[in-house]
């Protein structure tokens, strides 16, 4: 079990990965602390995990990841509740709405980083100290493609995202002495609830079909289809765990081949 033992906090739980990354992390052994800003997604997640026949304990804590006292309650709680914090993965974030750049709402660029920025370096900065104390930790950030492979329209998200990607960097410099690493990941099309959601309303509005939509994508990508999201989610929990415990800093691409760095 790659996470055997492993206090564990998964922030974003919801439809789509979120929700795989929890269930894989109890299948792999953590004690699971979740969050997210709606309960009855975190009440959903807790279902499936018992409905697995899984024993694991999952302490929920509806959290706002913009809110510092949040962040610190959920850190508090779980420190109470597993006396430790070994793996911090952040999953949540927001889009922001769908425009050119040049005509932008910027107020809701400045909204999206508050949650994919500004949220994820709060709970960091709240699970650090815990972590510089036990001796180390791991934090993985949840980034995506469109910060490597610019899409239009989504300007504000893309650029949030670059922003989380130089932060983990300078975490990384800063946490390494204290064994804590940080890493991030960035998937591309992932298969699952959200996206089908998406292609079901796209091929409404063109006239054409779901298997259309997603085959004409899958005919970019190398390895020929699109990864489901539990299959991202099985990269994400392996470069938390410590069969990556030698790389910090590092940047782990989930695009199936789409984006390929140099």
């Amino acid at each position: 079990m790659l996470l055997k033992d492993k206090v564990t906090i998964v922030s974003g739980i919801g439809p789509g990965l979120g929700r795989e990354l929890a269930l894989l992390a109890a299948r792999e052994g953590a004690k699971l602390a979740i969050c997210a800003r709606t309960a009855s997604k975190l009440d959903a997640v807790a279902e499936d995990i018992a409905a697995q026949g899984l024993s694991t304990e999952v302490l929920k804590v509806p959290t706002d990841i913009r809110d510092r006292g949040q962040c610190e309650r959920l850190v508090r709680a779980t420190v109470e509740r597993f006396g430790r914090i070994d793996v911090l993965i952040n999953s949540a974030y927001v889009t922001g709405t769908y425009a050119p750049a040049v005509e932008a709402d910027l107020d809701d660029w400045r909204a999206t980083m508050d949650v994919n920025l500004f949220g994820t370096m709060t709970l960091i900065q709240q699970v650090a100290p815990q972590m510089k104390a036990q001796g180390g930790g791991s934090i993985v950030n949840v980034n995506t493609k469109v910060a490597r492979m610019p899409m239009a329209t989504l300007g504000g998200y893309a650029v949030s995202k670059a922003a989380l990607r130089m932060a983990t960097t300078q975490l990384a410099k800063e946490l390494g002495g204290f064994g804590i690493r940080l890493n991030s990941v960035f998937p591309g099309w992932m298969w699952g609830e959200t996206v089908e959601r998406g292609f079901i309303e796209r091929a409404r509005a063109e006239g054409t079909t779901v298997e259309a939509i997603r085959a004409e994508i899958a005919r970019n990508l190398p390895l020929g289809d699109i990864p489901e999201d539990g299959a991202c989610a099985k990269a994400v929990v392996a470069v938390a765990s410590d069969y990556f415990v030698a790389m910090t800093g590092g940047c782990i691409d989930l695009s199936a081949g789409e984006y390929m760095p140099l």
